[in-house]
């Protein structure tokens, strides 16, 4: 019998909130959200007030909640927020009965597991849909770099959240060894996700200025971004070729990492340069793994397509653990 429950995709910047139907495990369908800014909320509990205020109806008493940050223990804290979430206080305070907290990405694999084929572009790779069985790599360029794997098997699926977003920057050309050079004179250790998120664009823009020796017009990533989508600017269309070349190389190496046989991307960058990604260097980068490339070659890459993957995800890790 179907079940209305609430979701909620909890980040630095926003909450989105919007009521879900699960049935047999699985979401049925999901409503339109209301997106709230942190910053105007006290609390998650003023958030959650908030939201079924908009909706004009009582909220249920089962929750699936998306979190941007460590998943487990008796306090949860977002990585870019200062609420704290106390899960042994759902009922006291929420109401909430029954909850499933999974971290935002593990979400996003959630909805990997769950969506059809209509809500994925096809990227590289031999056509069709995502396989039915094996690992599927899972990352997203936003804030940060989210990474999870996805394990079908039996006709079921597992989740594995990751922090796959913190390994080594490894270059692979003369330009990226002098951009590695460059950030090594502001960060000790430079991860794949200070070059392959928002803010990564920057440190790209940056390391390529100093390459050039020119002067940096554009000095926060909102402008950086808008002029490199554009293309008038050289520099940034620059960046952002080698942002997507970048991303290409680190799916790929996680992709054999977790021996998968078909790879996601996602996250809100994932959406902004969906038509820039096909005609980059991406599958070239994806698959240029030396004596790995017939394997490379063979992977599925998709793009999920879903506008809201986080809300989606949530709900559907509640209905797998409420059948």
């Amino acid at each position: 019998m179907a079940e209305t429950i609430a979701v909620a995709d909890v980040g630095g910047t926003h909450a989105r909130f919007a009521l879900a139907e699960i049935d047999a495990g699985r979401v049925v369908s999901l409503g339109d959200p209301v997106t709230l800014k942190t910053a105007d909320h006290a609390s998650f509990r003023t958030a959650w007030e908030e939201f079924g205020r908009q909706i004009g109806q009582p909220l249920p008493t089962a929750l699936g909640m998306a979190f941007a940050g460590p998943v487990g223990g008796e306090l949860l804290k977002l990585t870019n927020n200062p609420w704290v979430i106390r899960p042994a206080l759902m009922h006291e305070k929420l109401g909430v009965e029954r909850y499933r907290i999974v971290n935002d990405f593990g979400a996003v694999a959630h909805a990997v597991g769950q969506l059809g084929s209509v809500h994925f572009n096809h990227l590289c790779g031999p056509e069709g849909g995502l396989p039915s069985d094996g690992v599927t790599t899972i990352l997203g360029p936003g804030t940060g770099l989210g990474v999870a794997a996805l394990l079908r098997e039996g006709g079921g699926y597992h989740v594995l959240e990751t922090e796959g977003g913190h390994i080594d920057f490894a270059p692979l050309d003369s330009l990226e060894d002098q951009m590695l050079a460059h950030l090594r004179r502001n960060f000790r250790r430079v991860s794949v996700e200070r070059i392959v998120c928002g803010s990564g664009l920057v440190n790209i823009h940056q390391a390529l200025a100093a390459i050039e020796g020119v002067a940096i017009v554009h000095q926060d990533d909102k402008p950086l971004w808008a002029a490199a989508l554009d293309g008038q600017d050289a520099l940034a269309a620059a960046a952002l070729d080698r942002f997507c070349l970048c991303l290409g190389a680190v799916a790929g190496d996680l992709a054999l990492a977790h021996g998968a046989n078909a790879v996601v991307i996602a996250g809100g960058l994932g959406l902004r340069i969906k038509d820039h990604l096909p005609r980059s260097g991406f599958a070239d980068r994806f698959i240029a793994k030396g004596r790995f490339e017939r394997r490379m070659e063979a992977i599925r890459v998709k793009l999920i397509t879903h506008p809201q993957p986080g809300l989606y995800g949530a709900a559907a890790a509640f209905a797998k653990d409420h059948p």
